[in-house]
């Protein structure tokens, strides 16, 4: 047995821990409660941090990069998938593929975008691993979006503009919403923005700590 899979056996407690503390937070959809349990974030850490992947909290995933919280990927979670099933959604930053993983089956169709290929290339094996089979992955720069594909019910971001690319919005369809961490380092405000027609209008979720958006691709 490796050692991912004993902690992935043994983490019983802790995940339930984990969920008891998300819903004292605020997190309400059992949907996403249930995924956040159920997919093994021990996995998408390396070895050597674990013991500590149910933890509420940031862990670094090399290449200057971190896994979100488990509370923040709840949060943002929810706030893309309220009131149903987004048909089809953008996610730029695939990290890990934590993320990807929490929200994939709860929409119709990922498209997940990261800049740097070997943390992409980690990401696709771990899905690939879990029978994930309703994402579509793409090296690229997230500031750009994924025009080809447009337009997105949804677009969630796991990295901080300091104010969200034109073009992003412009992806979005009537009606979507798009769900991102916005500000400089220290001074970030998770957003909601939904569009209606021309107008896109924004909801403050709260403050939240992410790194810096990046252009190009590495």
């Amino acid at each position: 047995m490796s050692a991912g899979q004993g902690i992935g056996m043994t983490s019983l407690r802790t995940r339930e821990r984990l969920i008891q503390r998300l819903t004292e937070q605020g997190i309400r959809d059992p949907r996403v409660l249930d995924r956040i349990r159920n997919v093994p974030r021990h996995l998408f850490v390396d070895e050597a941090l674990a013991s500590r992947a149910y933890e509420d909290t940031a862990l670094p995933i090399g290449y200057g990069q971190t896994i979100s919280q488990p509370y923040v990927v709840a949060r943002m979670t929810e706030a893309v998938t309220v009131g149903g099933t987004p048909k089809k959604v953008l996610e730029i930053g695939t990290g890990c593929g934590y993320q990807t993983a929490v929200l994939a089956p709860l929409v119709g169709r990922l498209y997940s975008i990261e800049r740097i290929e070997a943390l992409l290339e980690r990401a696709k094996e771990r899905i690939r691993e879990l029978g994930i089979k309703n994402v579509k992955f793409k090296h690229g720069d997230g500031s750009e979006g994924w025009a080809s594909q447009k337009p997105f019910n949804a677009i969630l971001l796991a990295a901080a503009p300091h104010a969200i690319p034109q073009k992003l919005l412009d992806q979005l369809a009537d009606r979507g919403r798009l769900v991102a961490p916005v500000g400089p380092e220290g001074r970030q405000e998770l957003m909601r923005i939904t569009r209606r027609g021309d107008q896109f209008l924004p909801e403050r979720l709260g403050f939240v700590s992410f790194v810096p958006l990046l252009g190009g691709v590495s």
